[in-house]
């Protein structure tokens, strides 16, 4: 880990703080919406509403790292995530439902940015080390999936009304994440290779590893989103398991999600790209026949961390894949067509989970993620001898 570069530490330490926005809501988001829904089946919204605002968000964000460079647009967001957060905090206050999801859907452009670092962490280093930059700044999420639920439950009664006092906490986290990021410089990269020709999307679209990549990611965030949005309602409201327990399930989860990024590199060595995929999507399916088989904390708590497990595989599987598909001068709009089809599709995912687990229960939640799985599953098959990873 010595030899990476100052950016790569940095960023990883804003990872950690800003990304807690994510396992906050995750955690809360269902929980607060229960309370100030005018329907039971739109609980999930708020926690859907940040992740259709981060697809929404991604074309211009990107296109402002673009405009005016990385380390400019992390201050501009830095500084409109504290503005979101206390937003979020006065819309809890007044129990306002719709502007509490507009509060998180607003929260998508601090996601966005986040999902950025891992790019400008590629960005810093040489190509050797495209797998161990994004493996390192990926653990800032262990951090995040504790710093999140205990800042939500350590601001749940610092005002009269519960939570509101959990995102003006979440607020602090935002703001010193920013002063790390003032020390981020702007990778350099060589005037010839941004304004090198640029083919068009078509082109790029031609090229099988762009389609490993971009499906593996969405697959894998979509699903792994589908079954955690409508986690804390089944686990908390439907089973009656206590908020404690629920909240050591997302927690878990989400140190699964990002605790094997130690080791991902040396997984990728060893066996490669495709191989730690397919474990990926093992992963999964262990996770949904545990989930299947009871109701139990514990049948919640291993299936949720192997859910974890299984998004990092295919996550970082794909982040590793994407740059071999594009030339630095295509960096840009090649990373936000990704994105926005990622997230598009994990918005889709978040958006039905509250209804689905509610017009279908538990367990047909679980198998109808088995054909996606499958379908991936033969695409990785197919592309893999061909390049022997």
């Amino acid at each position: 880990m010595k030899s990476l570069p100052r950016n790569v530490w940095l960023l990883t330490i804003a990872q950690a703080l800003l990304l807690s926005v994510s396992s906050t809501v995750v955690f809360v988001g269902g929980l607060i919406g229960s309370k100030l829904a005018p329907l039971e089946n739109l609980a999930t919204l708020p926690v859907a509403s940040i992740v259709v605002g981060t697809a929404v968000t991604i074309p211009p964000v990107t296109l402002l790292m673009k405009t005016i460079g990385r380390r400019k647009s992390f201050f501009i967001l830095g500084i409109l995530s504290i503005f979101v957060a206390l937003l979020t905090s006065y819309s809890i206050y007044i129990s306002n439902f719709y502007l509490f999801c507009i509060s998180t859907f607003l929260f998508g452009f601090t996601y966005s940015g986040v999902m950025q670092f891992r790019f400008a962490a590629m960005e810093s280093v040489s190509e050797n080390l495209l797998p161990k930059a994004a493996s390192m700044v990926l653990v800032g999420g262990i951090a995040a999936a504790f710093l999140g639920p205990e800042v939500a439950m350590l601001g749940k009664d610092l005002l009269s009304v519960e939570f509101a006092g959990s995102f003006i906490l979440l607020a602090g986290l935002f703001a010193i994440g920013l002063f790390f990021l003032i020390g981020f410089k702007n990778p350099v990269i060589q005037k010839e290779s941004i304004e090198d020709f640029q083919r068009p999307l078509s082109e790029i679209f031609k090229q099988p590893v762009f389609w490993v990549a971009i499906l593996s990611a969405t697959v894998g965030y979509a699903v792994m989103s589908f079954i955690m949005t409508a986690t804390p309602v089944s686990m908390h409201f439907m089973d009656g398991h206590s908020l404690s327990h629920t909240k050591w399930v997302i927690q878990s989860h989400i140190v699964a999600m990002f605790l094997p990024s130690l080791i991902t590199a040396w997984i990728i060595r060893k066996i490669g790209v495709s191989r730690m995929m397919i474990a990926g999507l093992i992963a999964y399916v262990i996770c949904i026949v545990i989930a299947f088989a009871g109701k139990d904390v514990v049948n919640y708590w291993v299936s949720l961390i192997l859910l974890g497990i299984g998004w990092n595989f295919l996550f970082i599987g794909a982040t590793t894949l994407l740059p071999q598909s594009y030339k630095p001068s295509e960096r840009f709009k090649v990373q936000a067509v990704n994105d926005f089809v990622i997230f598009g599709s994990q918005a889709v995912a978040s958006l039905s989970a509250g209804w689905f687990i509610f017009a279908f229960g538990w367990k047909t939640l679980l198998l109808i993620n088995l054909p996606f799985m499958l379908f991936l599953f033969f695409v990785i098959l197919k592309w893999s001898p061909k390049k022997n990873l």
